[in-house]
């Protein structure tokens, strides 16, 4: 399949997703995007439309070269970090159309470990 293709197919699938889940003020949307090179994450509230937390791969300062799924552990760390502090606890975790493996389920495992609870 072309990279065009593919691409095609996750936005559909994510608008499917998107359907169904909201973020409010209760319980905000965790919403996950990678690419090849990077990956990041966002705490969103839907009702005001407004970014509560996010995080990007380029604030983990790594001089070694760490792997993507290491990376991405990192960043499911420092969101549950960032979320403590503005004491937010539930959340909506939203794939994004990505598959639950790899990367995907890294970052969402350590921001479960870390105190977020969906």
């Amino acid at each position: 399949m072309t990279t065009k293709i593919k691409q095609k197919q996750r936005q559909q699938r994510h608008k499917k997703v998107r359907a169904k889940i909201k973020g409010t003020k209760e319980r905000p949307r965790l919403c996950v995007f990678k690419s090849n090179r990077h990956i990041s994450a966002q705490i969103i509230d839907d009702e005001k439309r407004q970014t509560l937390v996010s995080v990007i791969d380029s604030e983990i300062k790594t001089k070694d070269k760490s792997k993507k799924t290491e990376i991405a552990e990192k960043l499911g760390e420092l969101i549950a970090e960032k979320a403590k502090a503005k004491k937010i606890q539930k959340v909506v975790f939203d794939r994004a159309g990505y598959r639950y493996q790899g990367r995907v389920k890294a970052l969402a495992e350590k921001a479960r470990k870390g105190g977020l609870i969906f």
